[in-house]
């Protein structure tokens, strides 16, 4: 659907987000409750890019807080990980009606603002949660079966495909692979930043 184009000189994460806010580009902005458009550390090296938001992400406007927030929160805290120390966001800022796949016209429509996000916050790391974020950042025609666990460079920007934390919500044994991804994303990013997100505590 038509719509203003986005301003190309935005000069922070803040006037991005009013404009989400604002944003009538696709028919979702008239079903939504909330724009969930990302959050965390706005200075984090370290990216994760997931799908769009559910339920529980509409109502409260926060990314991965429902079921496979926990599963997320479950991994980072397993592997020692601060979630303040990233940003979270998602493909898609605003939930399709009965959590349904986001259709190529809204993807379209919201992919200009994660770019814009991206080339705000400059991460050195990207993990793509799932099918979703990883077509659309690495390649439209990646089998997220086949590309998981491995790195990519894009932008000058490493990126790292895993499954989506609701896949374990039908397999179980997916847990271990995105736990192990994001062990080697920490170890990445230690060598990156010098340091690497702090442990909990």
């Amino acid at each position: 659907m038509g719509g203003s184009p986005l301003i190309t000189n935005e000069l922070t994460v803040e006037d991005l987000t009013a404009r989400a806010v604002g944003c009538k580009r696709c028919t979702l902005g008239e079903t939504r409750h909330s724009v969930v458009f990302g959050e965390g550390n706005l200075r984090a090296g370290l990216m994760l890019v997931g799908e769009s938001p559910g339920e529980k992400e509409d109502e409260t406007g926060r990314p991965f807080v429902g079921p496979a927030g926990r599963i997320l929160n479950k991994i980072l805290a397993e592997v020692g990980i601060r979630r303040e120390d990233l940003y979270i966001t998602g493909v898609i800022k605003c939930r399709p009606p009965q959590n349904r796949l986001p259709k190529k016209a809204e993807v379209s429509a919201c992919v200009p603002f994660l770019k814009k996000q991206i080339e705000l916050i400059r991460p050195k790391i990207i993990i793509c949660l799932g099918s979703l974020a990883t077509k659309t950042l690495l390649d439209p025609k990646a089998k997220i079966t086949e590309v998981r666990g491995k790195w990519f460079e894009r932008g000058g920007i490493m990126m790292m495909p895993t499954y989506h934390p609701a896949a374990v919500f039908h397999d179980e044994e997916k847990l271990a692979a995105i736990r192990e991804d994001f062990r080697q994303v920490k170890e990445a990013y230690k060598k990156a930043s010098g340091n690497g997100p702090k442990a909990p505590g």
